[in-house]
């Protein structure tokens, strides 16, 4: 009977037709008011159609009639509704009160269970795990609840009752290895975890002995076969670490394997009595090398083998056992030079051993092979190859030297620029040449922040920059699948202020999903910096959907991992959703969602609703919470040809064209809705310490924050200022007010001097840009005022209305200047003739051989250009006061 009532409910969610639902629910409620399966699957259809009060409100009521559990309809409607409210305690209230009903129904259990496992509820999923390992005998039960006691021990803050349940833990564990119930790999880590997180590490070694009984099990698993490496070396067993890696190097080709030879020989060469143990232990490990280097397969490794011994050694202070490492990397240079991957096997090998003469060794190496590999790149795709690793070594070597004059920089860039974009093998999309693009506008880049560092060179900065885009876009069109020239061009369009055609790239990444965390910081945040705040915020719900969506899905795999019995999944998939869940990322694509939200167009009562129904204490942090958020964004992806500790080299920070946003930019645009909140509410004393908080923070940032975000959040705090004082009507205003609409006009464009091509691509449109942010925050001050009816409002509004005439007026000379001149500029400032021009060589290529490229170029800067001053005037004269 319920089920044939609730159908035609069922049906419209199937569809989806949340709308069709709701109406019938409410048409089967009008007949049957107590109906709690309606009620429940009401909750439900409330809560995702954004009306969580309602919904909990709702569901609640139905959790708290005991009688109504009892319906399977009521268990599902309800448990639905609190998990799309994020409400786990809630749900598994639900499955409590039906166990009420059905205290051995397993599949209840279970789903308490699968509920606290999802959310992290390790006591709640520890209880149910006994539940049903006494209720069933299967012994999948078992490993549930061994894994319950272990992160329930590890995660809790309890120091007495941890150690309990890792001994009940490992009990279970050893029962069932006697019982012959340890039966894969994934239950033989959980044994190896407790085992571990206890520091029982002398067991684990007897567990995973070649001749113990899980031997089997071990040695065909090549990661606890490294496991077990590594285990002897942390016990201080190195012979049985070296045996244990010779056996399995034997049969395979693993780095990790390697390392960890190369580490236990070493250190056993360190506790050595006399000089003969010592070569002894370095003529095996070499013999074995060596002979390994002969094997199909292994040459490679086992090469490289070689180079990190001999590194290794010498950081050990060993050094006169062994030989050079610097001849050994050449030789490994000379052997596998052809493939891609060789500058980064090598690269950290020539870091890891910087002093002069070291260098200059490499250098002396560079300059035999250099000359020869240039001239016979043409030959194959593998000499090819060999060039792009050898220029790459000459970068590297540069940087490690310290050179600072960007002339060294530049030569020999013409011969890189003509092969890598102007060759045969360019057009036929060679994989080198897109490297040797690569590798030309890396040093375009490096050359101009060198020679143009200065703060009144910034011009010719960005002149030099537009000729690296130019290189860098030249690459994309022979290939458009090159990832490494996107984020460059990407990166110096925004330096350039062309936020258009960055956004542009950027799609054609396609970056979706985790990629979304990881890399969204390329781009999100810098249109509504540009003035383009609807393709921003575009990026910005792309965002929030994503992190919405992962918060739904990930628990569902945490689920399956338990249900498949993929055990040593369950951390990493733990650890995965709350680096994720607790991302910087998140914060700050939330914090620019909200941001943007300023920027749109309401008249007086909904720029108030606005504000008013804002959900403030959501967005709230504090030291502890921000220390907890995890920085998942990934800087690596720039393919550095430098190591992260040398700042004057490091391409990924110098072409930043505002700093990456992080905890001081969460916490100020965590504020300023808070600010404004309390504001249009008339709550003074709440507003009072949320400008004290802001004032710290932008007191605080040591360029944390960009220029422009710091004028922003500053004026933020001149208008809650301005409100404090305006709330009392004996107070005059005309001082605070004449300050803030100083601060906006001075970031407006000038109507008394032309503008340059250098103001409007460095700061000019990001001023225009703030300016416009600013000034639709006063007038949510003034509609404020104006309800509140203070009356302050009209001198408030006078002033605006006669502020936005002048920004009107100002705006819209620069948007016809910017389409008249700027294309022209740019051919006669950027790309103009130079005799002392130490870009003279890329110039003469880009509007030489890359003629096209370089027009479309300069098409996609003036374009971009315009379309921010248009997109800025079209908020202005959205702004009405």
């Amino acid at each position: 009977m319920e089920g044939r009532q609730l159908r035609p409910i069922y049906d419209a969610l199937e569809l989806p037709d949340t709308k069709y639902a709701e109406e019938e629910c409410e048409k089967l409620l009008r007949k049957h008011p107590n109906h709690y399966g309606a009620q429940s699957i009401k909750a439900f259809i409330l809560a995702r159609s954004g009306r969580p009060n309602e919904a909990l409100l709702l569901g609640q009521s139905v959790l708290n009639t005991p009688s109504a559990m009892a319906s399977a309809h009521v268990q599902q409607g309800l448990s639905l509704a609190f998990r799309a409210l994020g409400r786990p305690r809630e749900e598994i209230m639900v499955y409590t009160a039906a166990l009420s009903f059905s205290p051995n129904d397993e599949s209840l259990h279970t789903k308490v269970f699968k509920t606290a496992a999802r959310n992290s509820m390790f006591k709640e999923q520890h209880h149910a795990a006994i539940q049903l390992s006494k209720l069933s005998k299967q012994q999948k039960y078992v490993w549930w609840l061994v894994v319950s006691l272990f992160l329930q021990a590890k995660h809790s803050k309890d120091d007495v009752s941890a150690p309990v349940q890792l001994k009940l833990a490992e009990r279970l564990v050893e029962k069932a290895v006697t019982d012959g119930q340890l039966t894969s790999t994934e239950e033989l880590r959980v044994y190896l975890d407790v085992l571990d997180i206890q520091d029982k590490h002398e067991q684990m070694a007897e567990v995973m002995a070649d001749n113990g009984q899980l031997a089997a099990m071990i040695s065909n698993d090549p990661d606890l076969v490294t496991q077990r490496i590594n285990l002897f070396i942390k016990i201080g067993a190195y012979d049985k670490a070296i045996m244990a890696a010779i056996a399995a190097l034997e049969s395979r080709d693993n780095w990790a394997d390697y390392k960890l030879y190369i580490e236990a020989v070493v250190t056993l060469v360190g506790q050595a009595a006399d000089a003969e143990a010592k070569h002894s232990l370095v003529a095996g490990i070499s013999s074995n090398f060596e002979r390994w280097a002969g094997v199909r397969g292994k040459a490679r490794g086992a090469k490289l083998a070689q180079v990190a011994l001999a590194t290794r050694m010498h950081e050990a202070g060993h050094g006169d056992i062994v030989g050079s490492p610097e001849a050994l990397i050449w030789d490994y240079l000379t052997e596998f030079q052809q493939k891609a991957i060789c500058y980064s096997d090598i690269m950290q090998f020539i870091v890891a051993r910087r002093e002069p003469s070291v260098l200059e060794y490499h250098q002396a190496q560079l300059e035999q092979r250099l000359p020869a590999a240039r001239d016979s790149a043409t030959n194959s795709d593998d000499a090819a190859q060999a060039w792009v690793n050898l220029e790459k070594i000459r970068y590297l070597l540069q940087a490690l030297m310290g050179e600072t004059d960007p002339k060294a920089w530049m030569a020999g860039i013409e011969p890189l620029l003509k092969f890598g974009l102007g060759s045969s093998q360019a057009r036929k999309k060679q994989p080198s040449c897109s490297d040797m693009a690569f590798i030309a506008s890396q040093r375009i880049i490096q050359a101009a922040f060198l020679a143009y560092s200065a703060a009144d060179q910034r011009e010719q900065l960005h002149s030099a920059l537009f000729k690296a885009l130019c290189v860098l876009e030249s690459g994309i069109q022979l290939n458009d699948n090159s990832f490494l020239l996107k984020l460059y061009a990407i990166r110096l369009y925004l330096y350039l202020s062309c936020y258009e055609r960055a956004q542009t790239i950027y799609d054609t990444l396609r970056i979706k999903h985790v990629q979304l965390d990881t890399l969204g910081h390329l781009i999100i945040g810098h249109g509504m910096a540009l003035g383009c705040f609807a393709l921003d915020m575009e990026l910005c719900y792309n965002g929030v959907t994503f992190y919405d969506r992962f918060q739904s899905k990930m628990p569902r795999d945490i689920e399956a991992v338990y249900q498949q019995g993929t055990y040593s999944n369950v951390q990493d998939f733990l650890e995965f959703q709350s680096n994720i869940v607790h991302s910087v990322q998140r914060e700050c694509t939330h914090r620019y969602a909200l941001r943007g939200e300023g920027f749109e167009y309401g008249n007086a009562k909904e720029t108030l609703a606005r504000w008013e129904e804002a959900d403030v204490s959501s967005i709230e942090h504090s030291e502890q919470t921000l220390s907890a958020l995890h920085d998942n964004r990934d800087v690596s992806v720039m393919g550095l040809l430098t190591p992260k500790d040398m700042a004057q080299w490091d391409l990924e920070l110098l072409t930043q064209s505002t700093p990456i946003p992080g905890h001081d930019f969460i916490r100020a645009f965590s504020l300023v809705p808070q600010v404004m909140h309390y504001l249009v509410c008339a709550d003074i004393e709440s507003l009072q310490e949320k400008l004290s908080e802001l004032t710290l923070v932008v007191d605080n940032t040591n360029d944390t924050l960009s220029r422009q975000d710091v004028l922003f959040v500053r004026g933020i705090i001149d208008v809650g200022s301005l409100y404090i004082q305006a709330s009392d009507p004996q107070n005059e205003i005309d001082d605070q007010l004449s300050r803030l609409l100083s601060v906006i006009r001075t970031n407006l464009p000038s109507n008394e001097l032309d503008p340059s091509l250098f103001s409007l691509s460095s700061d000019g449109i990001r001023n225009l840009s703030a300016a416009a942010e600013l000034f639709t925050y006063m007038l949510a001050l003034k509609h404020a005022l104006s309800a509140q009816r203070l009356p302050a409002a009209n001198a408030v509004g006078l002033a605006l209305s006669q502020l936005r005439k002048e920004a009107l007026k100002s705006v819209n000379t620069l948007r016809g200047w910017v389409d008249k001149n700027t294309r022209a500029l740019v051919e006669e400032q950027w790309l103009a003739e130079n005799d002392d021009d130490i870009f003279a060589d890329v110039k003469r290529f880009v509007v030489g051989s890359q003629k096209q490229t370089t027009s479309m170029v300069t098409k996609a800067c003036t374009t971009s250009w315009l379309r921010s001053v248009k997109n800025l005037l079209s908020q202005w004269e959205k702004c009405s006061s």
